[in-house]
């Protein structure tokens, strides 16, 4: 069985959300083909109120939109986030943050969503991808943009700029 909570969410994410499918899948539906998958029902219902989180923070952010003022202010981790979170994803984000890709509420919904992914040592490769999930959750961007994005956050900036 597998046991991820963000082997779940990449997993839908693939199918369901890089598809830009246009049909609607109900939870249970979408429960039992990952159950059919190998995933086990606790770490489905996780990943499940992970992204009930994620959610709710991008709700949160889109009505408090006009209050939050850009800031220059450099973003300090709390110990516990650099002991999971490494220096070097943490390096992606700030690069990220500064070129535009993250404004400090996004950059802020990538941290938290990283935590709670309950992972002890986080890959620069899940922390690209959570980055990918909170844009795509929660920006109204246009096509081009998130694939501008996705380029940028899988491929890195080299794939973006020649």
């Amino acid at each position: 069985m597998k046991e991820n909570v963000f082997d779940i969410l990449l997993y839908l994410f693939e199918h369901y959300m890089l598809e830009h499918t246009e049909q609607e899948t109900d939870e249970e539906t979408i429960m039992m083909e990952l159950m059919q998958a190998g995933f086990h029902h606790i770490a489905i219902d996780k990943a499940f109120d992970w992204l009930e989180n994620l959610a709710i923070m991008c709700d949160e952010h889109e009505s408090n939109t006009q209050q939050i003022p850009q800031s220059n202010a450099m973003r300090h981790y709390a110990p516990e986030e650099k002991e999971r979170i490494s220096q070097q994803a943490r390096g992606l984000i700030l690069s990220l943050e500064q070129c535009g890709v993250l404004n400090t509420a996004s950059r802020e919904m990538v941290i938290d969503r990283l935590m709670a992914l309950n992972e002890h040592d986080i890959e620069l490769n899940h922390v690209k991808w959570v980055i990918l999930m909170v844009l795509t959750n929660c920006t109204d961007a246009d096509t081009q943009s998130l694939e501008w994005t996705e380029s940028l956050v899988l491929e890195g900036p080299q794939a973006v700029f020649h």
